[in-house]
């Protein structure tokens, strides 16, 4: 029988291209989010040390600089910050769920954008790397591989995760649903814009969706695709944003008053929850003083934590009508394979490997 699980998803920014600060950040959530009973911290795209918004809006030619310093604070999967995140995941026994970018032995500016998930006993159990980079991204970040498409069987329920765009990807979702996947979790960054000019239409994260034309739609987009894939796998999506610090926009405007507006009036991302019929669920925030609880259906503009209690039971009653990969799916007819090699750049066999073999 699954335990019903408080889901606590930071809505937060990091602290710009530092490693170490944005960790130390991180573990200070953890903490916060673990006093207040929550089983599983959930963190942005790429959280560590940035999401590289400044490819969207500034030409590769002005961006040397900033890759630099992108390359240089992103972080090993077995890095110093990651020890002491799967540290505090242990110390505080909540499951974690971290974005980060990043970096690789093999290569000085080889870039990942990743995403760990670590129990609460601090072990990884998925490490997963996007699998193709979306747009102006491709200037980071190389494409990942099929390795970290599982879910995470935990006592509170089978969790999976994709990575921003990867929502869009029909066959990386159904993978993670021929898995049983009951609460899945979306990361997303604070901005992504399209445009130069952004419109201000559908600002909030309940209002209109944008024009043609005009910006694009990053809130709507990203709960549409969220919600397709609760409703198709008939379970719980927790959808979590970045948020962009004035010390982002700060040092990527670079002394522009128009890349600063471009900056401060492009669309926030919007955090919150939804049920396995795809429907928003309405989560609740905490005050630091009180303690008391509000009821709060999304964080957009402000820093902070939104928490949810779910209960995987109710992913059953959904699946009578279409279980996608059981009784409502033709598997005589479809033969869905996925291909989990860790991809590397070269195999290497020695002369010794060799007589190793042939003895």
């Amino acid at each position: 029988m699954p335990i019903p699980i408080r889901v606590a998803a930071c809505h937060v920014s990091s602290i710009f291209l530092s490693a170490k600060k944005t960790t130390q950040k991180a573990i200070g959530l953890i903490e916060q989010a673990a006093a207040r009973r929550a089983n599983l911290v959930v963190f942005p795209e790429t959280f560590i040390p940035a999401f590289p918004v400044w490819s969207a809006i500034r030409p590769p030619t002005a961006n040397h600089d900033l890759f630099t310093r992108m390359a240089i604070e992103s972080i090993y999967a077995d890095g110093e910050e990651i020890q002491d995140i799967r540290a505090a995941a242990k110390e505080f026994n909540v499951m974690v769920s971290l974005g980060f970018s990043e970096k690789v032995g093999f290569s000085s500016a080889t870039l990942f954008n990743s995403n760990l998930f670590i129990s609460g006993q601090g072990e990884v159990v998925i490490h997963h790397r996007k699998l193709v980079p979306t747009f102006f991204e491709k200037l980071t970040w190389a494409p990942g591989d099929g390795h970290g498409l599982r879910v995470a069987e935990t006592p509170f329920g089978k969790i999976g995760s994709l990575i921003c765009g990867e929502n869009t990807n029909p066959l990386a979702r159904y993978a993670l649903m021929a898995q049983g996947e009951q609460i899945h979790i979306s990361t997303w960054p604070a901005i992504w814009p399209t445009r130069l000019d952004p419109s201000r239409d559908g600002k909030d994260a309940t209002g209109p969706t944008t024009s043609r034309g005009a910006n694009y739609d990053n809130v709507a987009a990203n709960r549409t695709r969220a919600a397709g894939h609760c409703f198709e796998a008939k379970c719980f999506g927790v959808l979590c944003c970045g948020v962009l610090g004035k010390d982002s926009i700060k040092e990527i405007s670079g002394g522009s008053a128009h890349l600063r507006r471009v900056l401060e009036d492009s669309q926030r991302g919007a955090t919150m929850f939804l049920d396995p019929t795809g429907a928003q669920l309405t989560g609740f925030t905490v005050n630091n003083e009180t303690q008391t609880q509000t009821p709060t259906p999304f964080l957009q503009d402000v820093e902070g934590i939104l928490y949810a209690d779910i209960n995987v039971e109710d992913c059953v009653e959904g699946k009578q009508y279409h279980d996608v990969v059981g009784g409502y799916q033709r598997l005589d007819v479809f033969d869905f394979k996925v291909n989990r090699t860790r991809r590397c750049p070269a195999t290497f066999v020695s002369q010794d490997d060799a007589k190793t073999v042939q003895d």
